[in-house]
């Protein structure tokens, strides 16, 4: 499987479609809605955690790999969704949770109950000697990464919720019972793996403090020892199907480390999530901040990664939207008066790019952020808590919710709007997050009068159809230009010309002058634009996206 010229759907079942009215999202839901899936033309969807968890991380808190959470459905119905998207040659990415799972997981309790073999299953420690905590390290989610381990006296390393204690990857032991797991699902035709946050396995076993300034993250990421695991994991599970498409998503890692976990002859993983161009509308690195995003720096940040991984032979996932990021069309488009043309040219922007694209459900009918007036009207835990420590330090509450409207995890995770009624025809019964502004945006709506999904259907078909944007270089192109993120692909004897304006005026971009004069060929635009030899001067209207190949 060449997984260049594949294009990747997101799927978060909560939230996708409510087969038996329980205002949650199931497998059975996703089942019913495979001939609009199929109708798009993706290759693979990943799917967010469904396996047995308490949900105190949505499912990121997996209490049994091998089990359905009930809340989701059977594993009949699992069997039966894999079965009908292989119908329609769609794979199967799973996501695994293998640096931490769930207390409740009947390692821990075992741990917990004094069972020798299963304590060295995680990072168990005693206080240090003056009573405080084994070292200085704080949880992703905020304090201390250390909570008291039963009545022992001694404490668990968790770096994320404290439901979540972390594995302990240098025992041979757990790594076997993970890559266990993983090889049950291949068994049973899963085509892709997601690894969460995967780059931070690799803790050294002393454990140390983190010196005076600097950040504890940096004593736990991207370490050497990784890379080894990885290779292992490779070896003894996916490694052994050349179809198997891998993804790791790469907490606060660096493009150094990015190559190695992608180059092809290291056999670790297919690609890479990362993160640092949706951290371009962050106040001083700040999530909790309301700022217009820096067109400088998400040019320059991509632009980065796209260079450093292009040299180095290693390879991206491309996106702008996940379950964890608000819209990207609130942060970098205009959804009030250029909604269909932002979406548009957003989605040139990133799927022209070198990379393999991934699709969050709902961006290719352009949807937006929910319209909430309150803080009640929101589910997610990581808002609330940001909500109450930006009241405690001074905001008052509209300040806060203004904030909240903009950065919360639930702007994504709003239902899927197939239909404008009321719960937008997502659930019979009380959706577990109240979907708004679906009487505008909606998938039968689009499918009947749009032009977003069409346009999604044409990048992806592009893909499918043109070696160089699925295996083309890339190069940056006059990256000082005030509103465009302009690009060229280069394969063989091809040229591809991308032009991105990101804003909401009409502005001109001079192209190269060693191209002017060349036949060309528009092989995508979002407005309609007739071009046949390469201009000197092209000029973009608002979010207007263009491509041009070359054939020299």
């Amino acid at each position: 499987m060449n997984f260049k010229n594949k294009v990747i759907y997101q799927i978060y079942p909560k939230s996708f479609y409510d087969s038996d009215g329980d205002g949650i999202g199931d497998l059975k839901g996703i089942i019913a809605k495979i001939p609009y899936l199929q109708r798009l033309n993706i290759d693979m969807i990943w799917f967010n955690p469904f396996f047995v968890s308490p949900q105190n991380d949505n499912g990121y808190d997996i209490a049994d790999y091998y089990a359905i959470d009930p809340l989701f459905g059977t594993m009949a119905d699992f069997d039966e969704l894999v079965q009908q998207l292989a119908k329609n040659n769609i794979g199967v990415m799973l996501d695994m949770v293998l640096n931490h799972c769930s207390t409740q997981h009947e390692w821990f309790q075992k741990a917990l109950a004094g069972d020798d073999k299963y304590q060295k299953f995680f990072y168990l420690r005693d206080p240090k000697p003056d009573g405080s905590l084994p070292n200085n390290w704080t949880s992703k989610f905020g304090g201390p990464a250390w909570s008291p381990f039963g009545t022992t006296g001694k404490y668990y390393l968790h770096l994320y919720d404290p439901s979540q204690a972390d594995l302990n990857w240098h025992n041979p032991q757990v790594r076997s019972e993970l890559f266990k797991v993983v090889n049950f699902w291949r068994n049973k035709g899963v085509k892709g793996f997601r690894f969460d946050v995967i780059n931070v396995t690799g803790k050294d076993e002393d454990l140390r403090d983190a010196p005076e300034g600097m950040d504890s993250k940096m004593m736990y990421t991207d370490t050497p020892i990784v890379q080894d695991y990885l290779q292992e994991l490779n070896q003894a599970t996916f490694g052994q199907d050349k179809d198997i498409i891998t993804v790791g998503e790469m907490s606060s890692t660096d493009i150094q480390n990015s190559v190695l976990y992608t180059r092809p002859d290291r056999h670790e993983l297919t690609m890479v999530f990362t993160f640092h161009h949706l951290k371009v509308d962050y106040q001083n690195g700040e999530k909790w901040t309301r700022v217009p995003f820096d067109f400088k720096q998400l040019k320059q940040s991509l632009n980065e990664w796209q260079v450093g991984m292009n040299n180095g032979g290693g390879w991206n996932a491309l996106f702008w939207n996940n379950h964890d990021q608000p819209w990207a069309l609130n942060r970098f488009g205009d959804p009030q008066h250029y909604r269909v043309k932002s979406a548009e040219m957003l989605a040139t922007s990133m799927h022209l790019l070198r990379g393999t694209p991934y699709i969050y459900q709902g961006e290719e009918i352009g949807m937006i952020n929910p319209d909430y007036q309150s803080i009640d009207d929101y589910v997610d835990i990581e808002t609330k808590n940001a909500y109450q420590k930006m009241l405690d330090n001074g905001k008052t509450a509209k300040q806060a919710l203004t904030i909240i409207q903009a950065k919360s995890r639930d702007n994504s995770r709003t239902p899927m709007h197939w239909n404008s009624s009321i719960n937008s025809g997502f659930t019979t019964g009380k959706p577990w997050l109240r979907p708004t502004n679906q009487k505008q945006i909606n998938v039968a709506d689009e499918l009947d009068h749009g032009e977003i999904f069409n346009y999604y259907q044409k990048l992806i078909k592009l893909r499918k159809s043109y070696a160089i944007i699925a295996q083309g270089d890339y190069e940056p192109l006059d990256l000082t230009h005030p509103q465009v993120f302009g690009y060229l692909r280069k394969y063989q004897k091809q040229i591809l010309i991308v032009l991105n304006n990101y804003y909401g005026q009409t502005t001109k971009f001079l192209l190269p002058q060693k191209y002017q004069e060349l036949s060309t060929q528009v092989l995508i635009n979002n407005y309609h634009q007739v071009i046949s030899k390469v201009p000197k001067y092209v000029k973009l209207q608002p979010y207007e996206a263009i491509a041009l190949l070359i054939n020299k």
